[in-house]
């Protein structure tokens, strides 16, 4: 498996605390991206488009696709249209694309539903564009998502709990240091299920003994020398 197949494997929070780990800035989705289809993932490299009221745009997108991408759409984050439907992403599937993510609001929900494909909005408005508008001239080579924006150097990760774009260069550490995290907090969680408080494995009353007697004394550095890091 590829780092890009590993990525779908982790969650959000690991991918951010990964990124927190290893110093790579943290680009997440603005609040609010919601998942059409519970239990849903869309990960891969990310394949930019900004929408200007027409359909093409996408399917030039398509035709420029190796397969095994995300679909991100810049529609400025606008709620006042639903700039993608069945069409676009019937069109999406059959090109080989992992999911769409859009800065912006979809419509057709119950047959995006029905498509099973990874679809990730900030809503649902019945109302298509009213009208093409001027097309970029990087239109096919970047997007814009909230406060930043992504290239074709860029992977995402989209679920639940929203979604995060990283560098491509990067993908592997963090998926690796992601890996690592989510491992720890999993046995953690387990040893907590089976009577072993998170206090205790933390021993956090150490802790609280030794802060007492240090004030500059930080969790963080206690969980660094435990070995309990969850945090950073």
């Amino acid at each position: 498996m590829t780092a890009t197949d590993d990525l779908a494997l982790l969650t959000t929070p690991a991918l951010a605390d990964a990124c927190m780990r290893l110093g790579v800035e943290v680009r997440s989705a603005p609040v609010g991206v919601q998942q059409l289809l519970p239990g849903t993932k869309a990960a891969g490299p990310v394949l930019p488009v900004r929408h200007a009221g027409s359909v093409d745009v996408f399917f030039e997108a398509y035709e420029q696709s190796r397969g095994g991408e995300v679909l991100v759409i810049d529609n400025e984050g606008r709620t006042d249209e639903g700039c993608i439907g069945d069409l676009t992403v019937i069109e999406a599937r059959e090109a080989g694309l992992k999911g769409v993510v859009v800065w912006g609001c979809h419509r057709d929900t119950d047959e995006l539903l029905a498509l099973g494909l990874p679809v990730f909005s900030y809503g649902r408005f019945p109302l298509g564009p009213r009208e093409a508008r001027r097309r970029p001239d990087d239109a096919l080579t970047s997007a814009i998502f909230g406060s930043f924006t992504v290239t074709a150097e860029d992977a995402v990760l989209a679920d639940a709990d929203g979604a995060l774009f990283v560098p491509l260069n990067r993908l592997e550490e963090l998926v690796e240091t992601g890996r690592t995290i989510s491992e720890r907090e999993r046995a953690q969680a387990n040893q907590a299920q089976h009577g072993v408080s998170l206090r205790g494995q933390m021993r956090f009353a150490d802790y609280l003994s030794r802060r007492a007697r240090d004030p500059s004394y930080t969790f963080r550095q206690h969980l660094r020398e435990v070995g309990s890091e969850i945090e950073e």
